[in-house]
């Protein structure tokens, strides 16, 4: 059973930092594209930064220069560094990776499927 951990959220003050980190268990497959993700009270849950599968990196307007991407292939983890906090950026933040799989529901695929997975979420609250 592939389960996603994301962890390092908190409790900061505006202009403050912090570093989310995105993990598999139960799996040896690499994290491939992996999708940030988080939810505010009250709305829609946005797409907050990305690495692609040729691993290039994107973020929202309102993240840029603010947020970055990085992963430890190691570790088989990804980090989202988060720099100079407003209170808009008070939600749960979710990691949304993709694992490319061999067997999935009882069928073969010999060119692999990629699959998405999504972890329970972190909260982040940036107080004022």
């Amino acid at each position: 059973q592939v389960q996603i951990v994301e962890s390092g959220g908190g409790l900061v003050e505006v202009g403050g930092s912090l570093r989310l980190s995105c993990s598999a268990s139960g799996t040896t497959r690499d994290l491939d594209a992996i999708g940030w993700y988080r939810q505010a009270p009250g709305k829609q849950r946005e797409l907050v930064a990305g690495f692609t599968r040729v691993g290039s990196t994107d973020y929202a307007d309102s993240v840029k220069n603010r947020f970055t991407l990085s992963r430890d292939a190691s570790k088989n983890t990804a980090y989202l560094q988060m720099d100079n906090l407003n209170t808009e950026d008070t939600a749960v933040y979710y990691c949304r990776p993709e694992l490319l799989v061999s067997f999935h529901g009882g069928a073969f695929y010999p060119g692999g499927r990629y699959l998405e997975y999504w972890g329970q979420g972190t909260l982040v609250n940036v107080s004022s």
